[in-house]
């Protein structure tokens, strides 16, 4: 019995859909291959490093201990980021005071800088931030015996109350904004803070709900008695210097991955911020 054979024919509009489809992906190709061969990406990758600068002084995001080791949420986001574009990370130790001055210098410190980072229309004015990752806002510090008494700003500002800030970040700028009042007392290593909170040596830090927490968490002497409402509401972002497109288009991929995945909930639920 002879078999009997047919000839599939693709339709000829499909076939002009199919060739146009591959055309468009091979442009589309092209211009990226392009792009990145000129670009900061291509620059890590060929490296095998990206170069990160962090605080290490803002637990639980990110706090470097004695011996040089990072721990932290945003240090976890950096070690993922570095995952996923196939390279090692090296962190590089910045300040709040000097952050603006390391994303700028020149020669290039770092590729980018994570940690607590809260975005701003200043720091867009002269750098590139990613989209966010993890909400926050400004909030409180103080003893657990007194957190009835600091409800609001209007309790907070006043002279005989000292509240304590590190210095050259947001913590002060708030402070200096809306503290005329109060006694500011502006202190170097953020991470002593609340234990000096905690001693007696100032009654109130203004901090950040992503920070507050833990310390009130590892601090029974420590209250956060305005942690549900903050004074104002942002996001926390990961900055770079201007000019490199091409890497905030791709953390900004990352971070879009990584809460589309899942991977970024669960980083949030490790560190207790979901």
């Amino acid at each position: 019995m002879d078999c009997i054979r047919t000839k599939w024919r693709i339709p000829k509009a499909f076939r002009i859909s199919l060739i146009l489809i591959a055309q468009i992906a091979f442009v589309f190709l092209c211009s990226c291959c392009t792009r990145l061969s000129d670009g900061k990406v291509t620059e890590i990758v060929e490296r095998g490093t990206i170069l990160i600068g962090t605080t290490g002084d803002y637990r639980p995001l990110s706090f470097r201990e004695p011996d040089g080791t990072y721990w932290g949420v945003d240090i976890e986001m950096a070690e993922e980021i570095a995952r996923r574009l196939g390279v090692s990370v090296q962190f590089v130790p910045t300040s709040w005071p000097t952050l603006t001055a390391d994303v700028l210098a020149e020669p290039q410190k770092f590729d980018l800088a994570i940690g607590g980072i809260s975005i701003t229309d200043a720091r867009r004015e002269t750098m590139l931030m990613s989209d966010g990752y993890l909400a926050n806002g400004k909030t409180i510090i103080c003893r657990a015996s007194e957190a009835e008494r600091y409800m609001s700003l209007a309790a907070i500002d006043k002279p005989e109350v000292r509240v304590m800030v590190n210095p050259g970040g947001l913590n002060e700028k708030f402070a200096n904004e809306n503290l005329t009042h109060a006694t500011i007392i502006v202190y170097s290593k953020n991470e002593e803070i609340p234990t000096l909170v905690a001693e007696g040596k100032a009654d109130v830090m203004i901090t950040e709900i992503t920070e507050a927490p833990w310390y009130v968490q590892n601090d029974p002497r420590l209250a956060a008695p305005l942690l549900n409402e903050p004074f104002n509401h942002g996001e926390i972002g990961v900055l770079m210097r201007k000019g490199q497109d091409d890497l905030l288009q791709m953390v900004n991929e990352i971070i879009r991955q990584m809460k589309s995945d899942g991977t970024l909930r669960k980083l949030q639920e490790k560190y207790g911020f979901a």
